[in-house]
Order: C-alpha cells, then sequence, then structure tokens
C-alpha cells in the first residue's frame, strides 16, 4: 500500500554540485507537487566530502507525505534521475541532485536506513536539520537535534550559510 490515510512529518536532504542552484530550485519544484507544507532549511555551502570537486549546495526540507517510506524513496529517485543521476554510481562523487529520506516520523528501519546515519555524521545534514528542527529527537540517540548540533565537531567541516535561493 502506498497511500497512508494521515499525512506523515518526513525530512528529506537535498544536495547538488553540478549547477547547484539551478538543481535545487528544480528539485523544490517538484517536491512542492508530491509533497505537502514544504518548510526549507537555509541553503548551506560545503566542500566535497570523500572526494575532490566543486563545493556543495546542501538544505533539508520538512513535508508531510501520504505514502509509504518507499514510494517515497522511488519518488526521490525519479527526480535525481531527472536531472542525470545514475542512482547507485558510488556515494563519493560530484551530483546534479541527491535527495534522501533522512527521516520518517520516528520510524527506525535499517533496511531503509531510517533515520539515515548521514544525521550523525555529516554537518550539511545534522546542521539545516538541527536549524529547522531544533526540538526534535533523533528516534536512536533519544536526544533532540539542537543538541547533537551543538556537541558536534564543527571544526572538521567547512559549511557557511550561503545566499538565499532566488526562484
Amino acid at each position: 500500500m502506498n497511500n497512508l490515510p494521515h499525512g506523515v512529518e518526513i525530512y528529506l536532504s537535498l544536495g547538488s554540485n553540478i549547477k547547484p542552484e539551478k538543481n535545487l530550485r528544480y528539485a523544490l519544484k517538484e517536491l512542492s507537487e508530491i509533497f505537502e507544507d514544504l518548510q526549507l532549511s537555509s541553503v548551506y555551502q560545503t566542500e566535497a566530502v570523500g572526494f575532490v570537486g566543486d563545493n556543495f549546495l546542501n538544505m533539508v526540507i520538512k513535508a508531510f507525505s501520504h505514502f509509504n517510506p518507499r514510494k517515497i524513496i522511488s519518488e526521490l529517485h525519479n527526480i535525481e534521475r531527472s536531472t542525470g543521476r545514475e542512482i547507485g554510481t558510488g556515494q563519493f562523487n560530484s551530483r546534479a541532485l541527491d535527495i534522501d529520506l533522512i527521516l520518517y516520523d520516528d520510524l527506525i528501519n535499517q533496511e531503509l536506513n531510517l533515520p539515515r546515519d548521514e544525521i550523525l555524521e555529516y554537518a550539511f545534514v545534522l546542521g539545516p536539520l538541527a536549524e529547522i528542527n531544533p526540538l526534535g529527537v533523533h528516534p536512536i540517540k533519544e536526544v533532540t537535534y539542537q543538541e547533537l548540533w551543538s556537541s558536534f565537531d564543527k571544526a572538521s567541516s567547512n559549511i557557511e550559510k550561503y545566499k538565499t535561493l532566488s526562484t
């Protein structure tokens, strides 16, 4: 079953380092047609992690969905593919668009990587998440995202707020 009777709060992490402003704007347009009540974090610029490449623009979006997690992930992959992204080509490379479901309410599902491991690993995911959901509680760590961000080693990550995206 793909449709749920009530909307579930979800969080998506977006990133791009190939025409990033254009691709993030495109993603926002596409996501607004699939999900309800989009709330956007600021956009952050970060250096490429794990490879040499152009800087990334990253953000987190809060939304509501009537889809189950597998259907959401499928929809996200469709949006990524529409920008020329080849799914499953490796973790560390340049990307026109990367969209990950990082939270699906308080669901813990190891197979689907929910909550997404990157929340605890990367400033470009945790920082924007803490910005738009500071009092939200990580389903496994059972502490708020604000607390996680306060204790995060920011010295190891070069993250800075980027200008507001124009539409």
